[in-house]
């Protein structure tokens, strides 16, 4: 199977199981809200099975795809521990003022035609842009 094809196959196992996980429970496909659901004790008193599922198909699937294939998932890189940290915490920050993350605006939002998750994805794409530029251009990193 040629390289190209995998992005392809990946967009369309995640559209898949979006839909998959819209049908048959009506929820809508956004990561940060089923990862930042199974913090409240809420969801685990309603039983938390079906978040904990998706999650670790999430992981699980990098793994097997990784065994599968014997090709890392990401080139390696060297990556500063702090640096990592604070993206990390800015991702769930910026997560959480968006009211969900590109899995739930860019796949499902977009998909339903929704304007407030268009507004969404053009802002985390406005700020990766300029992200990108700060880091190569001002701060110098060559991420």
């Amino acid at each position: 199977m040629s390289s190209s094809l995998f992005p392809l196959l990946g967009g369309l196992l995640i559209g898949g199981a979006s839909v998959l996980l819209l049908v048959g429970l009506g929820r809508i496909a956004g990561i940060s809200g089923i990862t930042f659901g199974l913090l409240e004790r809420a969801n685990w008193q309603a039983g938390p099975g079906w978040r904990l599922a998706f999650v670790a198909g999430l992981v699980g699937a990098g793994w097997l795809w990784q065994q599968g294939t014997g090709a890392p998932l990401a080139p390696a890189r060297e990556m500063h521990l702090p640096l990592l940290v604070i993206s990390g915490l800015l991702v769930g920050w910026g997560t959480s003022l968006g009211s969900g993350c590109t899995s739930g605006h860019g796949v499902c939002g977009l998909g339903r035609l929704s304007l407030r998750s268009l507004a969404a994805v053009l802002t985390f794409m406005g700020t990766g842009a300029v992200t990108v530029f700060v880091m190569r251009h001002v701060v110098g990193a060559g991420y």
